[in-house]
């Protein structure tokens, strides 16, 4: 396997930096620091920290959405099952010791001027996510497949920042038990 570029060497690195101390308090040359790169070395890649924060984003996109999805994917077996084991990864994920929160709520929180590419790239991650749950639905056999998708991801949503502002890893357990209640009234209506 091709060892990484010093691009992504500052990216991984940035990341890291902007779950711990935040967007803003981050700076250029705290990241340049971390990863051993010169200032030259960081402006050849990124022209502003706006910029890296946009590569650190759509990095960190791809990274956890296909992790997200496959530990669901192998946490059970029917789209149904799959639809609550959601909550049993994100607990997983709220335990770590590196859970900062989801880096896309931090950016709009940090970056909340409507329609600025740091928002629209927040905007699109969490419109995959939902896309991902809808999915889901789908498969279940949901009839309103949109509605119970909102609904599921509302209380994603809820957990995860319950677990970041409140640090109660177990919000993903209660945010289950009220999806399994939403889940099988949905499912219902089906027959």
């Amino acid at each position: 396997m091709p060892r990484p570029s010093r691009r992504d060497d500052v990216i991984k690195t940035a990341i890291a930096l902007f779950g711990k101390y935040g967007f803003n308090g981050t700076g250029v040359d705290m990241i340049m620091r971390e990863a051993k790169v010169s200032k030259k070395t960081m402006y050849s890649y990124f022209r502003s920290k706006d910029e890296l924060i946009l590569a650190s984003l759509q990095h960190y996109d791809g990274l956890f959405r296909n992790s997200f999805m496959k530990q669901v994917d192998k946490a059970a077996l029917t789209p149904e099952k799959r639809l609550i084991a959601m909550f049993d990864v994100a607990k997983v994920w709220f335990m770590q010791d590196h859970f900062f929160g989801c880096m896309f709520i931090n950016a709009v929180g940090e970056y909340s001027d409507a329609d600025t590419p740091i928002r629209n790239i927040s905007v699109h991650f969490k419109a995959q996510m939902r896309d991902y749950i809808k999915e889901l639905c789908v498969q279940a056999g949901a009839k309103d497949a949109d509605a119970l998708a909102d609904e599921l991801a509302l209380l994603l949503e809820g957990a995860i920042v319950t677990a970041q502002v409140s640090n109660r890893p177990d919000a993903a357990n209660i945010a289950k038990n009220a999806a399994s209640v939403i889940i099988n009234e949905h499912l219902k209506k089906r027959e």
